[in-house]
C-alpha cells in the first residue's frame, strides 16, 4: 500500500506542476493582450481627440451634402429636357480622307539634292 500512496504523492505533485506551468503561461499571454489593448484605449483617445477638431466641418459638408442631394431632381429634371433635344444624327454619305491638321509635309531634302518639285 505504500507504494500506491506514494505514487499518488507523485502523481498529484506532477499534476500541480503541470497546471502550475499552464496557469504561468496563460497569465503571460493575458498580460501581453492586456498590454495591447491598454495601447489600443491610448491610440483610440488621440484619434477622438483630433476627431473632435474636424466635427465641424463634417457638419458643414453633410449640410452642403444635403442641399446638393435637394437639388439633384430638379438637375436631373433639366439634364432630361437637354438630351432630349440633342439626339445624335449619323453622318450621311461617304466620308473624305482623313487629312493631318497641320497640312502637307514639305520635305526640304529635294532641295539639298537639288530638285526641284513643280
Amino acid at each position: 500500500m505504500t507504494l500506491l500512496v506514494v505514487l499518488t504523492v507523485v502523481d498529484i505533485v506532477l499534476l500541480t506542476a503541470v497546471l502550475a506551468g499552464y496557469l504561468y503561461w496563460v497569465g503571460s499571454l493575458l498580460g501581453r493582450i492586456a498590454a495591447n489593448l491598454e495601447d489600443c484605449a491610448e491610440k483610440v483617445r488621440e484619434i477622438n481627440g483630433h476627431a473632435e477638431l474636424i466635427v465641424p466641418g463634417v457638419e458643414h459638408i453633410n449640410r452642403t451634402g444635403g442641399v446638393v442631394a435637394g437639388a439633384l431632381p430638379l438637375l436631373y429634371g433639366m439634364a432630361e429636357e437637354v438630351v432630349a433635344g440633342a439626339t445624335y444624327q449619323p453622318p450621311v454619305g461617304e466620308r473624305e480622307p482623313a487629312r493631318p491638321a497641320s497640312g502637307t509635309r514639305r520635305s526640304r531634302l529635294h532641295e539639298m539634292v537639288g530638285f526641284l518639285p513643280r
